[in-house]
């Protein structure tokens, strides 16, 4: 038989919303959804998230909660290289599976073998267009990859500065090396980041919270099947102990979570103001060199300095201004 399609519902305990490092997307209710996320240093200890899953043919609504609990931070590899990936959706490398696979694809093109992946990201949340509606068009995805060994000749030479000169051209960059990713991960290599820091404190080690990523060593996705509570942990298999600060994700197959837009951060609400005080200058500036009478709502009932009172009526003769109340 054909599953029922589910919708989820989730949200901080006595809150009316998600914590604000906690991401969820369901692309379909026939499809499951995810809750994952990248905790900042001041999300350190137990948070409680009440899901309600509901059932749209008979109604049905069954509640879980799940208790993820996030300990104090650790360092970050020194090398970081961000991949985009073309050809996938969010949601698509989330799972273990996809994770550990494009790990081998980056182990053949940067030469290490301690890759862990350290955020995932959707190139929506990045200023990307929404894909047409066409079949094999996805949205992009965003992984940071870390390592303590240092880049490979290929990745420097894919970001070096005559490969930026082609990428300008719509050319293709310099490859000195076969692209391990292929066929399954189609990246962009013209927006490949790499980043080196040195001395890591070990609360550096964070993400940006508005970026959603999941971490295949530690942090992995936990398959939800059924509907009773459970405990978030490290080792799905074996219960461990509770997760390490890194990517967090978890897949909602029965009980599940809740659409949030991620908060504006302050460079985004600066803009914000900037462009809202650029219109209403232009707009004033506007007004002041029209040809035609001042709207009566602009008009003031007095002189404020003078004390002169000005009739906001306008002459018989001009009906045009006439106030309609």
């Amino acid at each position: 038989p054909v599953a029922a399609p589910i919708t989820f519902q989730a949200h901080l305990r006595d809150h009316p919303d998600l914590p604000r490092w906690l991401r969820y997307i369901q692309r379909d209710p026939h499809q499951p959804g995810y809750l994952y996320g990248s905790p900042t240093a001041t999300e350190v200890g137990t948070h409680t998230i009440e899901v309600l899953a509901y059932n749209r043919h008979t109604y049905e609504t069954v509640a879980q909660l799940l208790v993820p609990h996030v300990p104090p931070p650790g360092g970050e590899p020194p090398y970081q290289g961000e991949f985009l990936v073309g050809n996938r959706n969010v949601e698509e490398l989330l799972p273990v599976t996809a994770q550990d696979m494009f790990l081998q694809g980056a182990a053949g093109v940067w030469e290490q073998d301690d890759l862990r992946v350290i955020n995932v990201t959707s190139a929506l949340d990045r200023g990307g267009r929404v894909p047409l509606p066409i079949e094999g068009l996805k949205e992009g995805v965003y992984v940071k990859v870390g390592s303590w060994g240092g880049f490979s000749p290929c990745l420097a030479s894919a970001t070096s500065p005559q490969s930026r000169f082609r990428c300008s051209l719509g050319q293709q960059p310099l490859a000195s090396c076969y692209d391990t990713f292929a066929p399954h991960f189609a990246i962009r290599w013209c927006n490949l980041t790499l980043t080196q820091s040195w001395g890591t404190a070990p609360n550096d080690g964070w993400a940006d919270p508005n970026d959603g990523w999941a971490d295949p060593n530690g942090g992995r996705p936990t398959p939800m099947v059924g509907c009773r509570p459970q405990r978030w942990r490290t080792n799905p298999t074996n219960g461990g102990t509770d997760t390490q600060p890194t990517p967090k994700a978890m897949r909602l197959g029965s009980c599940g979570a809740a659409p949030r837009c991620p908060p504006p951060t302050p460079s985004i609400q600066l803009v914000h103001h900037t462009t809202i005080h650029g219109d209403t200058e232009e707009l004033r500036h506007m007004a002041t060199s029209r040809d035609v009478p001042r709207p009566l709502s602009t008009l003031p009932m007095f002189n404020v300095r003078t004390g002169q009172r000005i009739n906001p009526m306008p002459s018989p003769s001009d009906g045009a201004r006439i106030p309609l109340l």
